[in-house]
């Protein structure tokens, strides 16, 4: 087996018979020199050519951040403010509490930091953040995720959910506030 040590996708070569045809496997994704971004490659691509697909990390991140949103008991990422509420007024880093590794088969895993709802059945949520991800970043990039690491940073109680709301509504009125007295 030989591998190919150009920056085109790793190829292998296997040794057939003269009379068969030589076969050739091709991964799905790439990190780039940098290791922040993903190239994504389908099987009937043609190497030789100048197109290519690559996505950053970051795109990654917030794809499933963004499908977060929609995971029942899932009501905030990583210790911070519901990135709903945050996020409707611009205050927000979209990517808190998801990072994206590219794994030596050219896949993704996912690691995710959320916070639940008080009485939210942790095994299920799980079950719903997996489903979801992997619909979203396979059906907007075609990346193949490689696994889904969740980890529960803390439990909310309903008491708790509405005084950050509070708190985040009044926070986001001041920068309002202040960004129309700087114009």
């Amino acid at each position: 087996m030989s591998k190919s040590t150009s920056k085109e996708p790793e190829k292998v070569e296997k040794d057939v018979p003269q009379d068969e045809p030589v076969v050739e496997e091709t991964a799905l994704a790439e990190v780039t020199e940098t290791g922040t971004d993903i190239e994504a490659f389908s099987d009937e691509e043609d190497f030789d050519s100048e197109d290519s697909l690559t996505f950053s990390n970051g795109v990654i991140e917030k794809i499933v951040a963004i499908a977060m949103r929609e995971v029942p008991g899932v009501v905030g990422m990583k210790g911070t403010w519901f990135n709903r509420v945050q996020d409707a007024f611009g205050a927000s880093d979209s990517t808190k509490g998801v990072t994206v590794e590219v794994t030596p088969e050219s896949a993704v895993r996912v690691n995710i930091s959320v916070l639940i709802e008080y009485g939210a059945y942790a095994p299920q949520v799980f079950e719903d953040v997996k489903k979801a991800v992997v619909k979203q970043v396979t059906g907007m990039t075609g990346l193949e995720v490689a696994g889904v690491n969740l980890r529960i940073e803390d439990v909310l109680t309903p008491e708790e959910i509405e005084q950050r709301s509070r708190r985040a509504a009044a926070a986001s009125k001041k920068e309002e506030k202040a960004a129309d007295d700087a114009e």
